[in-house]
Order: C-alpha cells, then sequence, then structure tokens
C-alpha cells in the first residue's frame, strides 16, 4: 500500500510539473530551442493519445514510465529557474485548460501522420 501512495504520490507531482512546463512555453524568458522541446514533451504528456498504444504488451507503458519523466526532466533543466518557479505557483492556482489537451492531441497527431507519409515516401520509394 505504502508503495502504490508513492506512486500516486509521483505521478500527481509529475502532471504538475508537465502543467507548470506549458506555463512556462507561454514566457518570453524562456529560449525557442526551450520552447520547442517543452511543446513536444507537453503535448504528448497532456494528449490522451499515446504513439506507442498502451496494450502493446511491456512497450506500451514505456513512454509512461520513462519517456515522459525523461522528457520532462530534461525540460525542467532547459528552463530559467525563476521562471520555473514562477510558473509553478500559477500551477497550482490555476487549473489545466481544456486547450492544453487540445493541443497535446495534436501534435501527437501531427508526429503520427509525419510517420505515415515518411513510411509511405519509403514504400514508394522501394516499390517504384
Amino acid at each position: 500500500m505504502k508503495a502504490m501512495a508513492s506512486l500516486k504520490q509521483r505521478a500527481g507531482l509529475l502532471k504538475a510539473e508537465t502543467y507548470s512546463l506549458y506555463l512556462a512555453c507561454r514566457d518570453p524568458r524562456v529560449p525557442w530551442y526551450a520552447k520547442v522541446f517543452l511543446l513536444v514533451i507537453v503535448g504528448y504528456a497532456l494528449s490522451p493519445i499515446d504513439l506507442i498504444p498502451d496494450f502493446i504488451p511491456f512497450l506500451g507503458y514505456v513512454d509512461d514510465l520513462i519517456i515522459i519523466p525523461a522528457g520532462v526532466f530534461l525540460a525542467l533543466k532547459m528552463v530559467p529557474q525563476e521562471v520555473l518557479e514562477e510558473c509553478r505557483q500559477k500551477a497550482r492556482s490555476v487549473p489545466i485548460t481544456p486547450k492544453a489537451k487540445w493541443l497535446g492531441m495534436l501534435i501527437v497527431i501531427s508526429v503520427w501522420l509525419m510517420v505515415i507519409y515518411l513510411l509511405f515516401l519509403l514504400v514508394w520509394e522501394i516499390a517504384f
């Protein structure tokens, strides 16, 4: 039971940090390259769609257990500390908006479409 409570606490912290990063994306003090990385990580974390579906044995949970936490960790290192503190305070007082969830879903769908397009081009080149 204690381990489950610890996991729930960590998941809650990860969710709060993800929302803080979303808010940081909108801050002009964050470098452009960090904003791009933040948008990808936040969009993927908040998206209801996974690049690796959860029904695939073992691999389905790799993104949830490794990729997202690692991405959030790296993103936290890219944001200036004073901006991060302000965004954390704002995240505690303002709920996640539906706009943020839609943004995540659009990013994931865009990535999927790009992968499908690239696979199509590869097959086309091989076949013809």
